[in-house]
């Protein structure tokens, strides 16, 4: 079979689910992993075969992406901050707007770090904690891009942590001398739990924020196949994860330390308002490349 007649006929089939630039670069994603090729394979060769190993498994991938199950799902990884995560439907699909959140988590993470250099070997690393952590995406990158930080990352799904250490990064770990992090089994909701792992400088999170009326809103490739427990809450209390986090934050940041945690753009000013409820004297509202409300920023 052509490759050029193969992604025709794959774009076709996804229109019903996707515009028409997505579903071909979806069709493009799944050739690349399946079969080695590139985005320009067809152009530059019109005339490429499909290897006839290769045309059961992409008819049996196109079957599961024409039943709406996403791509990552499919293909088994996403891409990160320049990083490939292992994904799988026990842990939700990493957005390009949490990327925001790890830049400005590094930023803050390494101007901490080198206010500390001039102590020397007697310098504190600096200690992040990642609420909701996931696939660990978060925790990772930050455990990556920050030289000698020491992250924990929490969640209530062993399924999850499951994934999350087993990311596979032991080549960067050898390359830069990072530390993993390491990955806690706890329900964040459960705020006055024993949790003896210290103060840290930084809390991270990402918890779930969509309310239920917002389902009709939502691709059914996400709310047929992502971990609702990760996605959704009720409309009755939306705002339950952020006083947990709150309560996380009051506990275990550091006097000096700071949070920056993921929200739901339509509870912006409520969520900002309860973390200066809390006590937290700087409490922020970010934008992200929408210029919708998309992160708090805090600290006491």
């Amino acid at each position: 079979m052509l490759l050029s007649d193969f992604i025709k006929q794959g774009v076709t089939a996804l229109e019903p689910l996707y515009p028409t630039a997505e579903a071909r670069s979806i069709v493009l994603m799944l050739c690349e992993e399946l079969i080695g090729t590139k985005s320009y394979t067809h152009i530059v060769d019109p005339q490429y075969q499909i290897d006839k190993k290769g045309v059961q498994p992409l008819a049996e991938a196109m079957l599961r992406l024409q039943s709406g199950e996403p791509i990552q799902y499919v293909i088994g990884k996403m891409e990160f901050c320049g990083r490939t995560f292992k994904v799988t439907s026990d842990v939700l699909i990493p957005r390009p707007e949490t990327e925001l959140l790890v830049r400005e988590a590094i930023k803050i993470a390494d101007r901490i770090r080198r206010m500390r250099i001039p102590f020397g070997k007697s310098a504190e690393p600096v200690r992040i904690l990642d609420l909701c952590t996931g696939s660990g995406n978060i925790a990772w990158s930050l455990a990556l891009g920050v030289p000698g930080a020491r992250v924990v990352g929490v969640d209530i799904s062993e399924a999850a942590l499951d994934v999350a250490r087993g990311q596979d990064f032991s080549s960067a770990l050898k390359a830069t001398g990072a530390l993993a992090p390491t990955f806690v089994a706890a329900d964040i909701l459960d705020t006055e739990q024993e949790f003896n792992y210290g103060e840290f400088d930084l809390v991270l999170s990402n918890p779930p924020y969509i309310m239920e009326s917002e389902k009709p809103t939502l691709r059914r490739n996400v709310v047929d196949y992502e971990p609702a427990g990760a996605l959704f809450v009720s409309d009755d209390d939306p705002l339950v994860f952020y006083r947990a986090v709150a309560r996380w934050s009051e506990r275990f940041l550091s006097p000096e330390g700071k949070g920056l945690t993921e929200i739901n753009e339509v509870l912006g000013p409520e969520t900002r308002t309860l973390f200066a409820d809390s006590g937290f004297s700087q409490a922020e509202l970010m934008k992200d490349f929408y210029d919708k409300n998309r992160f708090v920023f805090y600290a006491r």
